[in-house]
């Protein structure tokens, strides 16, 4: 069973974290852009979390089944309105099938790297077209690896500082694994956590999408479909499976 990050602690404190991505201005362009690709058709979220794009594609009138690994995460979503209509499963959604066909699957916020290994990574992709109705789409929003942004020799870089938050990444190249870790604090306390993330490459996951039966749509540099260039600091892509 793989090791649940995203605990009670964290749950309780996850939407608050991400409150930016919530926005509507963030939020809106990607749920319009999951719509289209799912038409009529049902779609698979892969670590549904607490709901944040499930929730309002679900209010669009498409059918949402979600996958999630931590129980707490999933407690955080049920609490919300109109989440008796999304059926959720508890399992890893790199081997986890919940025997319907979908004709669209997702990973959004950089979840396909919670999966912290290429085996798992290309597992999920198998798993997924296993998954998908002929001709049905994959999306993944993913950052890209900032290695060519770094300085020789450095391995940390702070992606949020704030006076109650400190949160920066530990790259490794040789693994491919960073380490995200967290310090909040106030007068009264002090909390850390970390975890590791496996960042891959755009290629690499065209790759993975050869070897599961699907090929690359399209891509874009975000939700508004802004052209993915080499500055590019993430990307929405699509894979389609063969009809």
């Amino acid at each position: 069973m793989r090791k649940i990050y995203f605990d009670e602690r964290v749950a309780a404190r996850y939407d608050a974290s991400s409150a930016d991505m919530f926005e509507p201005a963030v939020l809106e362009p990607a749920v319009d852009f999951l719509a289209e690709l799912a038409g009529d058709g049902p779609a698979l979220e892969l670590g549904i979390g607490t709901g944040r794009v499930a929730l309002p594609l679900s209010r669009r009138g498409i059918q949402v089944h979600g996958i999630e690994l931590s129980p707490a995460m999933v407690e955080q979503l049920r609490a919300k309105p109109g989440a008796e209509d999304i059926d959720i499963t508890i399992g890893d959604f790199a081997d986890t099938h919940v025997g319907h066909d979908f004709s669209l699957a997702y990973l959004v916020f950089n979840t396909i790297t919670n999966l912290t290994t290429q085996d798992d990574q290309v597992d999920c992709f198998r798993n997924v077209a296993e998954h998908l109705r002929p001709g049905g789409c994959f999306v993944i929003e993913v950052f890209v690896p900032i290695l060519q942004r770094l300085p020789p020799g450095e391995v940390f870089r702070i992606f949020h500082r704030s006076p109650g938050r400190l949160s920066f990444d530990e790259y490794d190249v040789v693994t491919q694994i960073l380490h995200s870790h967290h310090y909040w604090f106030d007068a009264e306390s002090y909390e850390v956590t970390s975890a590791p993330y496996r960042y891959v490459w755009p290629s690499e996951l065209d790759l993975m999408a050869r070897l599961a039966g699907m090929r690359l749509r399209e891509r874009w540099n975000d939700w508004a479909r802004r052209p993915f260039t080499s500055e590019s600091a993430s990307h929405v892509s699509v894979w389609q499976k063969q009809a």
